[in-house]
C-alpha cells in the first residue's frame, strides 16, 4: 500500500512525531476531567495551534486529537452518538494544517484504548471491540488521515482487536503499547512478546513500539528489548518528557528541552526510525530533538549505564524479558495521551 508514512520512511533514516495532547491543551484552558476531543467541533483554532505547534517545531508525523474518541470513552461525556463527527472534524482539521506546512506531513488518526477489559478478564467481547474501533477508524479517513494509530495499548487482544478494525476499514496503521508496570504493559506483556505478537499479526503495521510508560529511561530499556527480538517493521518511541510531579494542583514533567534532545538521540542509537514524545513534551522539547537528531551522528546502541547516566535510572530492576517483573492484576480504564 502506497502512503505517505511508507514514502518518507523509504526515503529517511528516521522520522520525528509529535509530543503530548493532554499536556498542551491543558495549557489553552482544557480542564480535567473535559473530553478534548469536543474541541475539535467547539475550539477548532485550538486544535489548528496544537497540530501547528508540532509541525513548526518539526515533527513529520502528528497525532490527531481523537485519543479517547471511541463510542466507550464518549459515553462518559454523553458523546457516544458523535464518534464519526469528532473523529472526522479531528483529522479534517489535522489535513489542513499538513496541507499547508509546504512539506509532507503525516496525519495520523490517533486510537487510544477503549477503557474495558477484554473478555475473558473483562466484559468487552472481541467484536465489540473491533466494531469501536472501525468506527473511529472509518471517521478518521473520512477526515483524511494518512494513517491510523493505536496507542497507549497494555492488552494483546486490544491490539490485535484494533489491528482487524483497520483492515475493515482498509487503512496503513502503525500501535505502540504502554509498558509501564515493572517493564511490562499494565497486562504483562514484554517488549519480546509484542515483537512475536506484531511478527503473527495478518493486518501488519507500518511501525510498532511504545509510548508514555513511566519516564524516557523506562521507554528505552523497552525498545533495547524490541531491538533484540529482531522486529520486522520499524520501531516507534515515543517517551514522555522526565517524571510527573505534582504541584499547585497541577501535574508537571520535569523533563527539559535538552534533556529530550538527549533521549530522542539515544532512541534513534537504540534502535527506533520514529521518535518523538508523550506526556509533558510541548514544541520546546519538541525543536531540541529535531535540532539534536539533525545535528548528532547516529552511534553504537548504548548500554543501559549510558541510558540512566544521559536520563536517570529506571523504575524497576527487570524490563520483564529475563522472566522477572510482577504481571499486574488488570484495573479499568488507562489514563489518555498527556
Amino acid at each position: 500500500m502506497t502512503n505517505a508514512l511508507s514514502k518518507l520512511l523509504e526515503t529517511r533514516d528516521w522520522l520525528m512525531a509529535d509530543g503530548a495532547t493532554g499536556t498542551n491543551l491543558f495549557n489553552m484552558g482544557l480542564m480535567s476531567g473535559d473530553a478534548p476531543e469536543l474541541w475539535n467541533i467547539d475550539e477548532t483554532a485550538k486544535i489548528t495551534t496544537l497540530y501547528k505547534g508540532a509541525v513548526d517545531a518539526g515533527s513529520d508525523i502528528f497525532l490527531t486529537n481523537s485519543f479517547g474518541a471511541n463510542a466507550s470513552r464518549l459515553k462518559l461525556h454523553g458523546a457516544e452518538g458523535r464518534v464519526h463527527e469528532l473523529n472526522k472534524a479531528a483529522a479534517e482539521i489535522g489535513r489542513e494544517v499538513a496541507d499547508a506546512s509546504g512539506r509532507t506531513v503525516v496525519v495520523a488518526g490517533s486510537v487510544g484504548p477503549t477503557g474495558e477489559i477484554m473478555a475473558p478478564m473483562g466484559t468487552l467481547r472481541h467484536e465489540t471491540a473491533v466494531e469501536m474501533f472501525h468506527e473511529q477508524a472509518e471517521g478518521l479517513k473520512a477526515g483524511g488521515a494518512d494513517v491510523l494509530w493505536v496507542e497507549t495499548i497494555s492488552a494483546a487482544e486490544e491490539f490485535k482487536a484494533a489491528a482487524e478494525a483497520f483492515k475493515l476499514a482498509d487503512m496503513p496503521w502503525c500501535g505502540t503499547m504502554s509498558f509501564d508496570t515493572a517493564g511490562r504493559t499494565m497486562m504483562g506483556l514484554t517488549s519480546a512478546e509484542m515483537v512475536k505478537m506484531v511478527g503473527k499479526i495478518d493486518n501488519q503495521p507500518l511501525g510498532f513500539g511504545a509510548n508514555c510508560g513511566v519516564g524516557a529511561s523506562d521507554l528505552l530499556r523497552t525498545v533495547l528489548g524490541f531491538a533484540t527480538a529482531g522486529p520486522s517493521v520499524p520501531v516507534i518511541a515515543k517517551g514522555n518528557a522526565g517524571i510527573p510531579k505534582y504541584h499547585d494542583g497541577h501535574i508537571h514533567y520535569d523533563g527539559t528541552p535538552a534533556l529530550m534532545g538527549d533521549y530522542a538521540v539515544l532512541a534513534r542509537d537504540c534502535g527506533a526510525t520514529i521518535i518523538g514524545g508523550c506526556c509533558g513534551t510541548t514544541p520546546d522539547h519538541l525543536r531540541a530533538m529535531r535540532e539534536a537528531l539533525e545535528t548528532r551522528p547516529k552511534g553504537e546502541a548504548p548500554t543501559l549505564d549510558a541510558i540512566t547516566e544521559a536520563l536517570g535510572g529506571f523504575s524497576s530492576a527487570s524490563d520483564g524479558t529475563d522472566g522477572a517483573g510482577p504481571v499486574a492484576s488488570p484495573r479499568r480504564g488507562r489514563r489518555r495521551r498527556g
